[in-house]
């Protein structure tokens, strides 16, 4: 096999990587801005709870995030 074949292939695998690490970055700081917001309301149960319901969102998506994360690494 081409060598230049393996090194793209593996510059995909990083790049790739790299967007996951990002993306869960992204998530982990959506999620934390939707509780410090949900625990400053204290007049809209509503609102307080959509905002809770948002940073459960992301927490899901993070812990999908880290799971493709991890399998590409093993």
């Amino acid at each position: 096999m081409d060598l230049n074949f393996f090194n793209k292939k593996n510059e995909e695998q990083e790049s790739l990587e790299q967007v996951l690490e990002h993306s869960i970055e992204v998530e982990e700081d959506l999620m934390r801005s939707y509780l410090i917001t949900a625990e400053r309301v204290h007049d809209d149960d509503e609102l307080k709870e959509r905002l809770e319901n948002f940073a459960e969102g992301n927490a899901k998506r993070t812990k999908q995030l880290l799971d493709e994360l991890n399998d590409r690494k093993e």
